[in-house]
């Protein structure tokens, strides 16, 4: 198994990263940081950003400019160890479906290069946080969405990483599925960064103690919800991120 990295201060630190397509610019100078344990929102309309930002932090796409650091490390220069210390599920969530989670699980954990003495409780491990355990033995094909999104889940934690990122992870979920999932990822919170794109909002509200809201590829606001509202002047006891959400982006389809 390859040394695991100690990582006494987990941390985030991107500065001014932009990426183009061709003449499609995705991102352009976004630069932010999270540290410590805790759940981030990555907050926006389809097509502003979100998974373009997401596959520079995995190191799945380099940045076009900019730099990002993830526990020290460059996602640029040490691509590789970044992988060991981040857990990616991607928002079309790959698996293989004649497989069962067992199986998956093991093959991850051998791709990671999980000692033979440390790799049956990483499975384990991973089963067991994502509830996983009646299904454990059956094929990938004939589980619920829900229960292939927990395999997706599961495969991001069986190397233990302390960043987990994750795309659109309630994507089709049913609302059920949707209330297990939270519970799931907010447990991840309490010990780990997590990161997560959504583009609803009630589920950033419901999950997040700080977003960051992306619109056409730039960073329109980040804080907390109560300092994006105080920020655009808003004074509701309780801040409406909707309301927040609509004036941040409406006032910038009004300055074209």
């Amino acid at each position: 198994m390859t040394e695991v990295i100690q990582t006494e201060v987990i941390q985030i630190n991107a500065e001014d990263l932009s990426k183009s397509y061709g003449q499609v610019e995705a991102l352009k100078d976004v630069s932010f940081s999270a540290e410590s344990s805790g759940i981030l929102g990555i907050l926006g309309p389809n097509g502003a950003g979100k998974t373009t930002l997401l596959k520079i932090l995995t190191c799945y796409h380099p940045p076009s400019q900019g730099q990002a650091e993830i526990c020290g490390l460059s996602v640029l220069e040490d691509s590789r160890r970044v992988k060991e210390i981040v857990g990616y599920l991607p928002e079309n969530n790959p698996l293989y479906n004649e497989m069962t989670p067992e199986e998956y699980l093991n093959f991850i954990a051998e791709a990671h290069l999980i000692r033979s003495s440390a790799k049956k409780y990483a499975v384990e491990y991973a089963i067991t946080v994502c509830g996983l355990k009646p299904y454990h033995d059956k094929r990938i094909e004939t589980l619920s969405k829900g229960y292939r999104q927990r395999t997706g889940l599961a495969a991001a934690l069986v190397h233990d990483p302390p960043v987990i990122i994750l795309d659109e992870p309630n994507n089709g979920l049913d609302p059920n599925q949707i209330v297990e999932m939270r519970k799931l990822i907010r447990e991840l919170g309490k010990k780990k960064l997590v990161i997560l794109s959504t583009h609803i909002l009630h589920e950033a509200e419901n999950l997040c103690e700080k977003i960051i809201i992306l619109y056409e590829g730039k960073i329109q606001a980040q804080g907390t919800t109560g300092e994006i509202a105080k920020s655009l002047g808003m004074t509701e006891d309780k801040p409406d991120l909707e309301k927040m959400f609509i004036k941040l982006t409406n006032r910038q389809s009004e300055e074209k």
